[in-house]
């Protein structure tokens, strides 16, 4: 999606300023403060829900254009053929029952200074905080030949749902001793272990059902997240399957064409039979369009509050944020979440907020019954979050069958619990 110009962003909100409006913005010490969440991810569905619980007396309303949410965590299960996608989906009347408004429309331009929203059939909603929750646009300007067209061919599948059924298909349609080849974006990304998972599923259904085919990951750096372990189980459970291609050897991919399934890189190409594109990732457009991204397309934030550094009044948590060594996962946006939803309480209520410790715990999964976690602990520091040091780990690079088959059940054990958590 482009990035709307500035000249579009102020007319936009201008053309707004004639819409019908509602929910103008409160005065601090009247008895209900009004919260926007604009997002309905896992990141602004839990600070939905988070603020309900700090504070009864906050009206919250949630900004989401979709009637259910399709989880990205576990979806690499779908592509697969382990999962069905409909085990992926979530609706929006559990967060109504705990007494949250939905508004099913887009959010289409902010006005920070009036602090409201304007949405798509041209209302207006007024708040006296704004949490932004946009998750990741894919920046199909990164790579040159690639683009919207071009993902209906070569899927990048990190948003879930048509996009993770398209790639499903394309490998069952593949004939045996065919070449799937993906490519994984430099970092920061969502969900940083997430193409490695991929792979080893993808590997897992190769080895099961087409055993002459190959896999190959061309990477755009040269380091991954639990990369010892996913190699030693690369090795130990697809052996000659998956070849791993780093930065340094050529695995930056330069160009796409769509038309050939080929990936060009600085070292030379591959045709592939099915080609998972994976690109950069820039905050989801609303970000931009309220001001809160800065040049790297992402959202600085403070750690302790999630407030913009570019926009006060606005929070950003989530994927799109970035405030430090946090990655971007669904664990990590659940836990900012009620962070921000605490501080915006405090805030609303003329409270000093309580500076947080945050956790991040992500399991990949290797094959079914098979899987490893990393754990990390963050506090701010010098204005970014940091991990603190001996607090998390990563699991055993030794452990035996039966440790990594406890590890899988976890991993769908915090599945259930977190979707349970933030969407029944």
């Amino acid at each position: 999606m482009p990035r709307p110009s500035r000249r579009e962003i102020v007319s936009g909100l201008a053309a707004g300023g004639a819409a019908l409006t509602f929910g103008a913005p409160h005065v601090l010490g009247q008895a209900e403060p009004h919260v926007v969440v604009i997002g309905g991810g896992f990141a602004g569905a839990s600070l939905a829900r988070a603020l309900r619980r700090e504070d009864a007396g906050v009206r919250v309303t949630l900004i989401e254009p979709s009637a259910q949410y399709t989880s990205c965590p576990i979806s690499n299960l779908v592509i697969a053929g382990l999962r069905d996608m409909g085990d992926q989906q979530f609706g929006y009347d559990g967060l109504r029952r705990a007494g949250i408004e939905v508004v099913h429309q887009a959010a289409t331009g902010i006005d920070a200074d009036a602090r409201r929203v304007r949405l798509a059939d041209q209302s207006e909603l007024g708040y006296d905080r704004l949490v932004v929750a946009p998750g990741i646009d894919v920046d199909f300007d990164a790579i040159p030949g690639y683009s919207q067209a071009a993902s209906g061919v070569m899927p990048h599948a990190w948003k879930a749902g048509e996009q993770t059924l398209l790639l499903r298909r394309q490998l069952e349609a593949m004939e045996d001793g065919g070449l799937v080849v993906m490519s994984a974006p430099p970092n920061p990304f969502r969900c940083p272990p997430g193409p490695y998972e991929r792979a080893s599923l993808i590997a897992h259904y190769l080895k099961t059902h087409k055993p002459k085919s190959k896999l190959i990951i061309l990477d755009a750096k040269d380091q991954f997240s639990k990369q010892r372990l996913f190699e030693a189980a690369w090795q130990d459970l697809y052996p000659g399957l998956i070849e791993w291609v780093s930065l340094s050897f050529g695995g930056r991919v330069t160009e796409i064409d769509p038309a050939t399934k080929t990936l060009v890189t600085e070292f030379g190409s591959h045709t592939a039979d099915v080609a998972n594109v994976i690109p950069p990732q820039r905050a989801g457009a609303i970000a931009v369009i309220g001001g809160v991204a800065d040049q790297t397309g992402w959202c600085p934030v403070d750690p302790a509050t999630f407030e913009s550094r570019l926009r006060p009044g606005i929070h950003v948590i989530g994927d799109a944020a970035v405030g430090g060594a946090m990655p971007k996962s669904a664990f990590a946006a659940n836990g900012q979440a009620k962070v921000c939803a605490a501080a915006v309480v405090a805030l609303l209520r003329e409270r000093a907020p309580v500076v947080p410790k945050l956790i991040n715990t992500c399991y990949s999964l290797i094959a079914p019954d098979y899987a490893v976690s990393i754990a990390g602990v963050y506090s701010p520091k010098d204005g970014l979050l940091t991990e603190v040091e001996g607090a998390g780990g990563v699991s055993p690079l030794d452990a035996p069958a039966d440790a990594r088959a406890a590890e899988a059940v976890y991993a769908d054990s915090w599945f259930r619990s977190l979707t349970g958590e933030v969407f029944a």
